[in-house]
């Protein structure tokens, strides 16, 4: 059993659940990471028969944007309070990057505000939620003025979601311009079990040590 600082299964999930990573979920609760790793270890989750360890792990960076690697995150940052509250400026910081921290932060709920939409996509754990600004002030980043709408909503009550052109190139059956950048990784057993589940994944593929996914 772990010593110091205990922590509970309930507040685990919780950091869980707003995180997408053992060290991220270690941020969230204000501990080290060498202090979150053995509290996961001893939790087990029932469903899996699984350590919420192995549960959250994510050594491939599944759904974690490319801006947050370690040096930046060792970099000296205003508090996303700050941000937020109009005591920093927020045109200095991308749209992408203080949105995960806002929901990292747990400041917003990674659903759309509208619908409750919160599927991910399997192959890189992306949602498709737009940070819209209620006043059209892009810099103006108070919780009361921005929200996380899915595509379908934004398009129903504020706009396009792409341009004619893109829209044309899908319909068409032709490519989006797009730059991503080709990543394989191979799957872990939850994964596996999360993909057969949706039908995604045949039973045979589990012995093949070669059976990969990409992230495009």
């Amino acid at each position: 059993m772990p010593k110091a600082r205990p922590l509970s299964k309930t507040e685990i999930l919780n950091a869980m659940a707003k995180t997408k990573s053992v060290k991220a979920a270690a941020r969230y609760l204000n501990c080290s990471y060498q202090h979150l790793k053995p509290w996961m270890k001893h939790y087990k989750d029932e469903a899996t028969g699984l350590s919420l360890f192995e549960l959250h792990k994510n050594q491939c960076g599944k759904g974690i944007p490319k801006f947050v690697t370690q040096s930046n995150l060792n970099k000296k940052e205003p508090a996303i309070l700050d941000i937020v509250e109009g005591r920093v400026d927020a045109s200095h910081w991308s749209p992408e990057k203080l949105k995960y921290r806002m929901v990292e932060a747990g400041l917003i709920e990674e659903c759309c505000v509208n619908c409750g939409f919160q599927e991910r996509r399997v192959t890189d754990y992306k949602m498709p939620l737009i940070l819209h600004f209620k006043d059209g002030n892009t810099k103006h980043y108070s919780l009361g003025n921005v929200q996380l709408l899915c595509y379908n909503c934004y398009f129903l009550y504020y706009g396009q979601v792409f341009t004619e052109r893109e829209i044309e190139k899908l319909e068409g059956h032709g490519a989006v311009t797009m730059k991503i950048e080709e990543e394989k990784f191979h799957l872990d057993d939850y994964q596996v079990k999360m993909l057969r589940e949706l039908g995604l994944q045949d039973k045979d593929d589990s012995d093949d040590p070669y059976s990969l996914v990409s992230y495009k």
